[in-house]
């Protein structure tokens, strides 16, 4: 979608009007992100810009990662080649590529009582979405490494979470705050 600038001025009184405004936000209102962070745009101010993350992981199977990350998380495909394929993960770029014979090793570090598979990666989500994911996991028979729970509890960092794979072995989290403006709130944790 192109916009002109006849119809920015609408656009942006959208935009500004949204609590949490985000690249997947502008994404899926297919908003060109160049908007997002172009110095002249008068609402720019208005939107804060998050950079899209950029992660290349290996697997074992091009296959299986797309029915993974498109059929269970509902990402879109990108660009792709023999031995890679993109994805769009709320906005962010993940880009499989196949490694002969992969299978992703990961240690455990406790946290609020759960093993915890290190490394790992995920998102942040609303507590909407991440209900919605936990009961589409379901759906789709994955296994659960860490169940959908409750953590840290009264406690500012006190989130849903849960864990599980995908088929070559890379963890992933996927997590929602309870008052999500505490993400990055700094506090020990004991």
């Amino acid at each position: 979608m192109q916009l002109h600038s006849s119809n920015l001025k609408q656009h942006c009184t959208l935009v500004s009007k949204l609590e949490s405004f985000t690249v997947a936000t502008a994404c899926s209102l297919s908003l060109p992100l160049d908007l997002l962070v172009a110095e002249s745009t008068s609402c720019a101010e208005a939107m804060p810009a998050i950079p899209p993350f950029h992660l290349a992981f290996p697997v074992h199977s091009i296959a299986e990662a797309r029915a993974f990350y498109i059929d269970i998380l509902g990402c879109a495909e990108g660009r792709s080649a023999e031995r890679w394929v993109d994805f769009n993960f709320q906005g962010h770029q993940l880009v499989a590529h196949l490694v002969d014979g992969y299978q992703a090793r990961s240690s455990h570090n406790q946290v609020d009582g759960d093993p915890v598979p290190v490394p790992h990666f995920g998102l942040a989500l609303s507590r909407e979405q991440f209900d919605a994911l936990a009961q589409r996991c379901q759906r789709h028979g994955v296994q659960f490494v860490i169940a959908p729970h409750l953590r840290f509890k009264g406690a500012p960092g006190e989130q849903m979470t849960m864990f599980f794979y995908d088929p070559s072995g890379n963890a992933l989290e996927f997590k929602a705050m309870t008052h999500p403006g505490n993400l990055f709130a700094k506090y020990f944790v004991g």
